[in-house]
């Protein structure tokens, strides 16, 4: 198995049209852009991957241009070659001779995986150390920012079985009218449901004080990044003032990011999202430092695709305890797909292949059609 050697790796840019816009504090989305990652090997086996950013440069350092280029120019000649059944070493190659690039290094990590369980006939998950369940609870986004709808839409979710868990994101309107918003949803849904905020760091500390107490008491169960990620003083601040817990999103761009924001005590929940860690065995060791620190942990998205969901969710299904659950609904939000046969959703969760790999097909009339030229 040593002999087997890495050919090529190629980088494909792809654009999906969604349901609907997908409104964030920074941007809103009208369609999603993938990069899917082709690793193929010497024995005729191909691994599957995708980096997948949320509004290209709004968000975060990397954007799907940027990916496709640093992986052809700088990442793909580092590998090509080298022996494609070592993952560990591979991504050491990769972090020694590049900075950051973690969108980019997921990708890779996913479709080395993925070409390795196809190898060993494992799915990835026991790769990664073995699955503890077969299926994630899954949250859905509420992002229309019409009250009316957003209530339409998650009783529309709960007798569909769907989703039991909404998550709205807020930040961009004025505080007062986003918080009327936020209590008059959870006021519509009661008990049957779970409601979070995601604020993808829209205020400033004096605002996020006084928002906090106001959506805890009514009810809301997790505030997601409400300040700015560099405010790490006013993070642990919130975090001890909040009746409602507070969870690290944006401030977790690297492993190191995450000892650290436990050290201080900034949040009491870690977004777990592979994109922002450099992969599924990166985001593991994320996890193992939240869990050492007695932090719970939620399976976050960049709202990626089939293919970086189910790398995701692969991670996610080793882990011993996932209390706040995911939000691995990226391909739901997708008219289009470019697999086969796209993940399973039923009864609230989302199911994990126990198939070879990542346990996907790809199309490739689709992917040839959505690809950009």
């Amino acid at each position: 198995m040593s002999h087997v050697l890495i050919e090529s790796l190629a980088a494909v840019i792809v654009d999906l049209p969604t349901i609907r816009p997908h409104k964030l504090a920074m941007h809103t989305m009208q369609k999603q852009t993938l990069v899917v990652i082709r690793l193929r090997c010497s024995d005729g086996i191909e691994g599957l991957g995708e980096s997948t950013t949320i509004g290209g440069l709004a968000y975060g350092n990397e954007s799907p241009e940027s990916i496709k280029q640093n992986i052809d120019s700088h990442l793909a000649p580092l590998l090509v070659g080298q022996d494609a059944t070592n993952v560990n070493a591979a991504m050491q190659r990769l972090d020694k001779a590049a900075k950051g690039n973690t969108f980019a290094k997921s990708g890779i990590e996913s479709a080395l995986l993925d070409a390795q369980g196809k190898r060993l006939g494992l799915p990835v998950s026991e790769l990664l150390g073995g699955r503890v369940r077969d299926g994630l609870e899954v949250a859905w986004t509420l992002a229309s920012g019409d009250t009316a709808r957003d209530i339409e839409e998650a009783e529309r979710m709960l007798d569909l079985r769907r989703h039991r868990i909404f998550k709205l994101k807020i930040g961009a309107n004025p505080v007062e009218r986003d918080l009327a918003h936020v209590v008059a949803i959870k006021r519509a849904l009661g008990e049957r449901a779970s409601v979070r905020v995601d604020v993808n760091q829209g205020w400033d500390e004096s605002q996020a004080i006084r928002a906090c107490r106001v959506l805890g008491d009514n009810g809301i169960d997790l505030i997601e990044q409400p300040i700015a990620r560099i405010n790490r003083a006013g993070q642990v601040r919130l975090n001890q003032r909040s009746p409602a817990p507070i969870m690290a999103d944006e401030s977790i761009e690297s492993v190191e990011d995450a000892f650290s924001l436990a050290a201080d005590g900034a949040a009491s929940v870690f977004a777990l999202k592979i994109a922002k860690n450099g992969g599924p065995r990166a985001v593991l060791r994320t996890a193992q430092i939240a869990e050492a620190a007695g932090i719970a942990l939620y399976g976050g998205t960049m709202l990626e695709g089939s293919i970086g969901t189910l790398a995701s969710a692969h991670a996610f299904v080793t882990l011993s305890r996932l209390t706040w659950h995911t939000e691995l609904f990226g391909p739901l939000l997708l008219t289009e797909d470019i697999v086969t046969e796209p993940p399973l959703y039923r009864d609230f969760h989302l199911y994990v292949p126990r198939t070879p790999g990542l346990g996907l097909t790809l199309d490739e009339e689709r992917l040839a059609r959505f690809a950009r030229s």
